[in-house]
């Protein structure tokens, strides 16, 4: 099985410093323990050479594509997740023992890791084509979620008289159920189609409305039924005007696919000259490259 090289954002992995005479590391009422035993300890176990093998990726990787992302990506990226969580995400950090430092370096690897994709997947003009078919350019909306289809259908008849925002905002604060939008009137962050938080029902819907229009029949999903008003819709337009954004959903597929995956990552490392000093380590990374130079 082929091991998953990004680090998910859940996960830490911790890095070992060894000083060239080894350190105490613990003591006890048995004796010491110290650095190189904890490291010939470590070395032979799956978490050791996982950790061995990310920081090889990360080097290599600073090496070939550090000076293309910058602390205002990661920072961007940072805050990306952060609102995402919301008042949540600290705790989500401490649960996962993350610190906000530990984090950035992740996610600065996983951008680095994305600027290989982007330089050894070529992007050919039917991934584009296929890409577009999905495609969907980020719209914004509000919604009426209600637990009986009757109570949708009856603020349908409500919107009819007056399918005007203001008045589908003011119903969303009466008479949603959702909690965390009725406050302000049902709008939701804008999304596009590569979200995978809302439902696809919900979704289809949201997207084939005019803006300035709203459902006229009630949206079923699992948490009840929906009544949606399109805030913000662009419209899909023409293929030629969306490229950068194909080309941005294309990457970040790829970036999910683990044959893809591998592939970018052995191309990587060969380019690194990577040569593995430790015998007991030699293979390292054999799932990546055919073979691993040792020396002593």
């Amino acid at each position: 099985m082929q091991k998953k090289w990004l680090v998910a954002c859940a996960t830490i992995l911790a890095s070992v410093s060894l000083a060239a005479c080894s350190k105490t590391v613990a003591t006890t009422s048995g004796g010491k323990i110290t650095e190189s035993e904890y490291y010939s300890s470590l070395k032979k176990t799956s978490s050791g050479k996982q950790v061995l093998q990310q920081m090889i990726l990360n080097k290599v990787l600073e090496k070939e594509y550090g000076k293309k992302v910058t602390d205002k990506d990661v920072d961007k990226e940072y805050a990306n997740y952060k609102d995402q969580y919301g008042s949540s995400f600290n705790s989500v950090l401490q649960q996962n023992d993350l610190t906000k430092s530990a984090f950035k370096k992740q996610l600065r690897s996983n951008l680095l890791l994305q600027e290989a994709v982007k330089d050894n997947v070529k992007i050919t003009p039917s991934m584009l084509k296929s890409q577009w078919k999905s495609y969907e350019p980020k719209i914004t909306v509000a919604h009426i979620l209600v637990s009986k289809k009757s109570t949708a259908e009856d603020i349908i008849k409500e919107l009819q008289k007056d399918g005007s925002y203001k008045n589908f905002s003011k119903l969303a604060k009466e008479k949603s159920t959702d909690s965390s939008s009725k406050k302000n009137g049902g709008k939701l962050d804008s999304f596009d189609n590569t979200d995978t938080n809302l439902d696809d029902d919900f979704k289809k819907a949201a997207f084939a409305l005019k803006q300035g229009t709203f459902t006229t029949t009630p949206v079923k999903t699992s948490y009840g039924y929906h009544i949606i008003y399109s805030i913000k819709n662009p419209g899909k337009g023409k293929m030629s005007d969306h490229t950068a954004e194909l080309k941005k959903q294309i990457i970040a597929s790829e970036m999910n696919d683990t044959t893809t995956l591998q592939s970018v990552i052995s191309k990587v490392l060969k380019k690194g000259n990577v040569s593995i000093k430790d015998s007991d380590l030699k293979n390292v990374l054999s799932d990546y490259i055919s073979s691993s130079s040792s020396s002593n």
